[in-house]
């Protein structure tokens, strides 16, 4: 066997490739050009080559589930090869049909059995299930076949991981009980040896309510991070603290700045990177598009852990730059253009917000006849990320329309709005801006890639594009420019999509 003993959420720093820069929220391509398509899943690394495998859900356009699940792999945690599909749904399958749940896929290696296991939620179309599926391969990448899908110690199952204790290599599986009022829990439960079963319950969250679980281990800490049952709508993820995953656990807390909604992300996995130089945390979250999941992002960030105040925080950076060898990581720097410093048109303008950065926003964005230009912008004549800062008040509406407010009664969230971006007025391409909901006062970015000239004599326009009920765009309240990537070949070409 050409690979072997694969720790999911363990990193042994052996990677040769040179670090390469992580862009949350971005459109993530494949070697191959490609969208990445692996959602909700995990990052499993083999120990001897420290190459990661990402697996996770496959969607595509006008399927929402039974996509079956994808596996890529990356020297750097940012430039992936796709090898296929590692779960192929078959037609007819009473478990793996493509009519069926197939979600969270976690991949860990068995040397009991010498095989690679695949566990995740399996379900009908109806969330009647609630069951556990195995799965299992002679190597890494698959084809996985199918195994059983079973009750866990004849409970319930829903959204699910996979923890092992990098200490002991004890695998543990966590699983919320479903949306019945009978469950309503998180249970943390021990595999057998060879990781082919569950033997007994290590803790059991009780009913408070959560799901999409993961576990973040330090020298001397437990950290168990969950989210809120929204649907595919984000909400503020929270964490719980132990000496030892059979507790006690503390009360949940908050990781992220709050509404924030988690930076627009649901949790789901964690990764931990054991370097040369330092030990590093990544929080593996989701940013849902409920509008069309097939081209969901992904939020990949740092986590800031204080042994001392027993905390942990996910720190957004629009860009950053990661050693996986020697576990050294970095913000990349850019160069801020404020709103102060743009000129509008049409109704768009200029409006006092305490909350700013420049003390104005940029708001009343509407189509092509209502902009807001930003000029003398810097470019150095190759493709080069540029993050938009922005302000999504949907929420602000009335529940009974689009875009309601989900802080009323019978309230929901339209999830985005989508501005158009135009480079030195080359209308002939227009790039598409997919601003998620933020919240009153609430400042988030996203980026995109653009084709900037080199010098000062850059401008670049914002504007609205339909997003299914209006044409208004998100409030802006800055742009950065980030210098290109050295020895990057993207031609900047975005497909009309950020």
């Amino acid at each position: 066997m050409a690979i072997r003993g694969v720790i999911c959420n363990l990193l042994l720093g052996a990677a040769t490739a040179s670090a390469k820069w992580i862009v949350p929220g971005a459109r993530w391509r494949d070697t191959e050009g490609k969208l990445v398509n692996a959602h909700a899943g995990c990052v499993t690394v083999d120990q001897g080559t420290g190459r990661f495998f990402l697996f996770g859900e496959y969607k595509v356009q006008g399927q929402v589930e039974g996509g079956g699940i994808s596996v890529y792999s990356s020297d750097d945690l940012a430039t992936w090869e796709h090898h296929g599909m590692a779960l192929s749904p078959i037609e007819g399958h009473p478990y793996i049909s493509p009519s069926h749940i197939i979600q969270r896929p976690k991949v860990v290696y068995s040397k009991g059995t010498e095989k690679y296991h695949m566990w995740w939620h399996a379900d009908n179309s109806t969330y009647g299930w609630l069951l556990q599926g195995l799965a299992e391969a002679d190597n890494i990448t698959g084809p996985y076949s199918f195994i059983d899908a079973t009750s866990p110690l004849g409970n319930w199952s829903q959204d699910f991981g996979l923890f092992q204790d990098y200490k002991d290599g004890k695998a543990y599986a966590l699983y919320s009980n479903g949306d019945r009022k009978e469950g309503r829990d998180v249970y943390l439960t021990s595999y057998n040896d060879d990781i082919t079963a569950l033997d007994k319950v290590v803790h059991r969250f009780d009913k408070y309510d959560l799901e999409a679980p993961t576990i973040i281990q330090t020298e001397t800490s437990y950290f168990a991070l969950m989210s809120h049952k929204t649907g595919y709508r984000p909400n503020n993820v929270v964490a719980f603290r132990a000496d030892s995953l059979s507790g006690p656990w503390s009360q949940p807390f908050i990781v992220a700045p709050l509404n924030t909604r988690t930076f627009n992300s649901q949790s789901g996995f964690s990764l931990r990177i054991n370097g040369t130089s330092q030990t590093t945390y990544l929080y593996l979250g989701d940013q849902w598009d409920s509008n069309s999941l097939w081209e969901s992002r992904y939020i990949w960030l740092p986590v800031t852990i204080d042994e001392e105040k027993k905390s942990l925080e996910v720190q957004w950076h629009d860009i950053y730059d990661l050693d996986v060898k020697t576990g050294e990581w970095s913000p990349i720097e850019g160069t801020e253009y404020p709103a102060t410093a743009a000129k509008t048109s049409g109704s768009a303008y200029a409006q006092e917000a305490t909350f700013s950065s420049s003390g104005v926003i940029l708001t009343g964005i509407y189509g092509n006849d209502s902009t807001v230009t930003f000029s003398g912008v810097e470019g150095s004549g190759k493709p080069q990320w540029v993050s938009f800062y922005y302000q999504n008040t949907d929420d602000m509406g009335f529940g009974d329309q689009p875009g309601g407010s989900p802080d009323r009664i019978g309230g929901s969230w339209q999830l985005r709005r989508i501005a158009s971006v135009v480079v030195n007025g080359d209308t002939q391409n227009v790039e598409s801006l997919y601003q998620r909901d933020t919240h009153k006062g609430i400042i988030l970015s996203t980026p995109l890639k653009l084709n900037l000239t080199e010098g000062s004599g850059n401008e670049i326009t914002i504007g609205g594009l339909w997003n299914g009920f209006d044409v208004k765009g998100g409030d802006i309240e800055k742009i950065v420019v980030y210098p290109p990537e050295e020895d990057d070949g993207d031609d900047g070409e975005d497909d009309n999509d950020d």
